[in-house]
């Protein structure tokens, strides 16, 4: 997707000149312009704080390979700006702005960047808004950046309520002031029905997006968060959110007139230092996003997600200006017909019942709806995606023992007492005070620790801690690496300098909550959740450029609660098994990540087997023919794909027609 209309190349007196033609963005009631077009905008977020610059090329080529236009990320004040008026900036390593946002432009992808909200609102706006603008980042300017959103759900609950009529001239002031920085690129307000002209306010959450409508009818409608799935707290189980019911969510969207939609987390990564996102979040921001914490893709979510958005892509002129139809059925059922002169019609057939399924007839054709679903017609005739059946692989990932030795035993620890004298600005290892003081004040913002004890007053205690330091091998290859610390208490832990975040994996997950999942019917962040009764977070991500090869590597434990690293060991992350299924005609197809290669077919049967990928046992049809065109297709390959067709399940005629082939896989 090229992001400007032109881009010249001159080549003068041996000097380089780039014309670069600006993209120009506007919008009406239906949906973002971009050079004179309107378009459908599929975005997904990931958050540059949350990775590393050596991870953002891969994560941003995953995300257009998975059919997004745009990446979308917040601003983080609170890395840039770490002391408050000190005017000392940081955008450095991971919190380098503009080169995430020129890696971005580089794929050939959109942005959209999320500025505030900040206590120092005008003037940390500006200056970002001046970084982006001397780096020539704005679509007008032919940069990537097609929208810019000023403050953050300040509408949503009673924030603003609280403030009465002052809350509402505060949001006008932020319009008026974004407006004077930007006025050729559109800017947005999340969550905020009061939002005044010309900003655009837009929808979060799991779902009530379809029903959403803009305050002003020239404005598009906008989904600037679709939740992929939650935040880890420390102390509960994981929470996940299953694909069938995100394309759910996403079609509806779409089906009810929407045309931008941006996934909140496309990638979620990691929470490194002290940067935790929020009250008891754990390190760990894997979000259950498409990909996953460590950059890996996620199956079947990337590639279900992959489909739907390339099956809307086709209806895409129809969407943004054809005429709109609907025929409610009752029941929950409703057909949704795009149409226009010289368009190609489209169509969407929903079925919001969430348990119930239903078989609709329309235009003397059948269309089975699973409850809870919607299928996607680009020509109005032929259903090519149901947000229900789901034809992507399952990849099982597994963490593998590192290459490089049996490091848990290797591993040689030293340790010392650890005071915590300099994080007490101008006060020392201990004080006695007569009131209660700020905690980032006291600690100038370095530390977590600061406790009191009352003895004939208060009495300020910075305790004494354990620092745990050994040396080990980088594990061989190139796949995610992850170290483990079960067995350890509290703390924070450092490699080679580098914080991989707070650590505490002897606080267990409730073990109540874990049932089976069905994705129908409203969803909420506890609806679907494994691991519970374990610990909250027992891996923490290495990022690889953390690492040094051929060469000792530090890992540095801060511990406050007594833990035993002696079962610390560090492992990478994989595609280990690898499942799918496809009907005769369709075609097959499996893929491992990291260098691995597909070693063994495990299963391959017509029909439905018993137990889940990973455990199928038995069931169906068992296919020779199958297994042997599969090794023959796949093994020693890192993908492989194959039409299925009826010489595959010979042994299987007895089936009626048509039939479905399972299939697993061992990926090494």
């Amino acid at each position: 997707m090229e992001i400007s209309k032109c881009c010249l190349l001159l080549l003068v007196a041996s000097s380089l000149y780039y014309i670069v033609c600006s993209t120009t963005v506007s919008h009406d009631g239906r949906a973002l312009v971009i050079d004179g077009q309107r378009r459908v905008i599929f975005s997904g977020s990931i958050h540059y704080p949350r990775s590393t610059p050596e991870m953002w090329p891969d994560l941003i080529r995953k995300s257009k390979e998975g059919g997004l236009d745009a990446i979308e990320t917040y601003v983080f004040w609170n890395g840039h700006e770490p002391r408050r008026r000190e005017v000392v900036y940081n955008f450095e390593g991971n919190y380098d702005l503009i080169r995430f946002l020129k890696e971005v432009q580089n794929a050939g992808l959109y942005a959209i960047l999320r500025i505030g909200p900040y206590d120092e609102m005008q003037n940390f706006t500006t200056l970002i808004v001046d970084k982006v603008k001397e780096e020539r980042l704005l679509a007008t300017q032919g940069g990537p950046i097609i929208l810019l959103q000023i403050e953050n759900e300040y509408g949503n609950g009673d924030i603003e309520i609280q403030y009465g009529e002052a809350g509402h001239r505060y949001i006008n002031w932020c319009a008026n002031m974004a407006e004077s920085l930007v006025s050729d690129v559109p800017w947005i307000m999340c969550q905020q029905s009061d939002a005044p002209q010309p900003m655009i306010n837009t929808c979060n959450g799991f779902s009530g997006c379809d029903a959403f409508t803009p305050n002003n009818g020239n404005s598009p409608k906008i989904w600037t968060e679709n939740w992929t799935g939650s935040f880890k707290n420390w102390g509960s189980p994981h929470p996940h959110r299953p694909v069938e019911e995100v394309a759910f969510q996403v079609a509806r969207f779409f089906q009810s007139n929407g045309t931008v939609q941006n996934y909140y987390m496309y990638h979620g990564g990691t929470n490194f230092g002290r940067t935790s996102g929020g009250p008891y979040i754990a390190t760990s921001y894997d979000y259950d996003a498409p990909l996953d914490e460590y950059g890996n893709i996620r199956q079947p979510k990337w590639g279900h997600l992959k489909e739907l958005h390339a099956s809307v892509k086709l209806m895409e002129k129809a969407l943004t200006y054809g005429e709109v139809v609907e025929d409610h059925l009752g029941n929950g059922l409703t057909i949704t017909k795009f149409s226009g002169d010289g368009i190609v019609p489209g169509c969407f057939l929903s079925n919001q019942n969430s348990t119930v399924d239903a078989t609709i007839s329309f235009q003397g054709t059948k269309y089975f709806l699973p409850a809870w679903s919607v299928s996607i017609l680009p020509d109005c005739k032929k259903e090519v995606y149901n947000t229900a059946k789901v034809k992507t692989q399952t990849s099982i990932m597994v963490k593998k023992k590192d290459n490089a030795g049996d490091q848990s035993k290797d591993l040689r620890w030293s340790w010392k007492p650890e005071r915590l004298h300099d994080s007490a600005k101008g006060f020392g290892n201990s004080f006695t005070v007569n009131k209660l003081l700020e905690q980032k004040t006291t600690t100038v913002d370095a530390s977590d620790y600061l406790w009191y004890t009352t003895n004939k007053g208060e009495e300020l205690m910075l305790p004494l801690h354990l620092l745990l330091k050994t040396t080990f091998e980088a594990p061989l290859g190139s796949e995610p690496v992850v170290v483990d610390l079960l067995g350890l208490g509290k703390g924070e832990a450092w490699v080679n300098g580098n914080s991989l975040g707070r650590f505490w994996p002897n606080i267990t997950a409730n073990p109540d909550g874990c049932k089976q999942c069905d994705y129908r019917g409203n969803f909420q962040a506890n609806k679907c959740q494994t691991a519970c009764g374990e610990a909250s977070q027992r891996w923490y991500h290495v990022p690889r450029s953390f690492l040094k090869r051929g060469e000792p590597n530090t890992v540095t434990l801060f511990e406050e609660a007594g833990g035993d690293p002696n079962q610390v060991n560090f492992q990478t992350v994989t595609v280990g098994t690898a499942c799918t299924s496809a009907g005769e005609g369709d075609v097959l197809s499996l893929s491992c990540q990291g260098g691995r290669t597909i070693s063994s077919v495990d299963f391959a049967t017509f029909g439905e087997p018993d137990g889940a990928c990973g455990a199928y046992v038995s069931g169906g049809c068992g296919s020779d023919e199958a297994v042997a065109i599969l090794k023959d297709a796949c093994l020693g390959r890192d993908s492989c794909s194959i039409k299925i067709s009826d010489k595959m399940g010979t042994s299987c005629a007895k089936l009626a027609s048509p039939r479905k082939l399972v299939v697993q896989v061992t990926c090494s």
